[in-house]
């Protein structure tokens, strides 16, 4: 195949037209602008700046022990205060949020060997950031990362 061929012109056309070689370019530009970001960011020990307000930093305006416990297999939950009285008891759909909390939750306790059955405490800031955390193991989860519909499940165990 030579260069005057008519195949071979239109596939060396059809090639200029897939990907134009300055996109290629500038992708690439931004690949390593990106990394190099990151690796400033760690050579630095820069804070994690997008991190909610720790303890603290914000006041509480209500706060919940509760002990979580949920079905593997169906995913339904149940949701019990501290001394044992019923809050909740959530059907696979309307547990299925809180079960895959639980599960996560169970997983950090038996990798650091903490008793899996102990309360956590169900926290709403006044900011509105509602957040469940572990004192057993300093495990916490800022629940509206999951979505307004998930965090909803939660705060209404505070109300």
């Amino acid at each position: 195949m030579d260069a005057t061929d008519p195949q071979h012109r239109r596939l060396v056309r059809r090639d200029k037209e897939m990907v134009p070689t300055l996109l290629v370019q500038a992708m690439g530009v931004m690949c390593l602008c990106a990394l190099l970001i990151v690796a400033y960011a760690r050579l630095t020990d820069r804070p994690l700046e997008a991190m909610p307000a720790l303890g603290d930093e914000v006041p509480v305006a209500a706060e919940r022990l509760v002990i979580l416990t949920a079905d593997p297999q169906t995913g339904a939950a149940r949701v019990l205060g501290a001394d044992g009285t019923l809050i909740a008891d959530l059907d696979p759909e309307q547990g299925g949020f809180v079960a895959g909390v639980h599960r996560a939750l169970a997983f950090e306790r038996n990798r650091q060997g903490v008793d899996p059955s102990a309360p956590v405490r169900l926290v709403r800031y006044e900011t509105g950031q509602l957040s469940l955390r572990d004192p057993e193991t300093g495990w916490r989860a800022e629940l509206i990362g999951f979505g307004a519909t998930n965090a909803a499940a939660f705060a209404a165990l505070l109300d």
